[in-house]
């Protein structure tokens, strides 16, 4: 039997050093935007800065939320969205992942943060953009029963100047 310990331990201590803390999401803040800005040029060709974030999130109906680790708050956000709700009415704004987060639940997460700020605040649907080949977000706003609701032909510029279309897709909350 106490041959066991040390190995259990070695055991225990290495699956500690190899788990990651969950991720949770809070409150998009003033103090998060610099860094927010930061994620978005690593998902976008044609970032925002902390200062235009700082203007939207500002807005009437505005609000947004951030993905962490638990436990590392000093670390930079694993992903951010930002919304805004007008009557009943809900649009994302934005919505980035960093690319070491990326298909790892984080997008979900943040999008299931934003569903339930809206069903408490009793909206009626929720509209988002989305460039056609975006594959990984279609199937992540498919999975959350987002349907197309037009195009936008031509809207986006890719970074070897190829034009892609935007597709708008909704998702009623009644």
């Amino acid at each position: 039997m106490y041959w066991y310990l040390p190995w259990a331990w070695t055991t225990s201590f290495l699956d500690a050093l190899v788990r990651t803390a969950p991720v949770v999401a809070a409150p998009l803040t003033d103090d998060d935007l610099d860094t927010a800005a930061e994620l978005h040029s690593e998902a976008f060709d044609h970032p925002w800065s902390g200062d235009e974030l700082a203007s939207l999130l500002g807005q009437d109906g505005s609000f947004g939320f951030v993905a962490r680790r638990v436990g590392q708050s000093g670390e930079p956000p694993l992903g951010f969205v930002l919304a805004r709700d007008t009557k009943g009415e809900a649009e994302i704004l934005t919505i980035a992942v960093a690319p070491r987060a990326r298909r790892h639940g984080v997008g979900r997460l943040l999008m299931d943060h934003v569903l339930q700020h809206l069903h408490a605040e009793r909206a009626d649907s929720l509209f988002l953009e989305v460039d056609e080949e975006n594959a990984a977000a279609r199937r992540l706003y498919e999975r959350l029963r987002f349907v197309e609701a037009g195009r936008r032909p031509a809207y986006y510029r890719q970074p070897d100047g190829r034009r892609t279309s935007a597709l708008i897709l909704k998702r009623s909350l009644r």
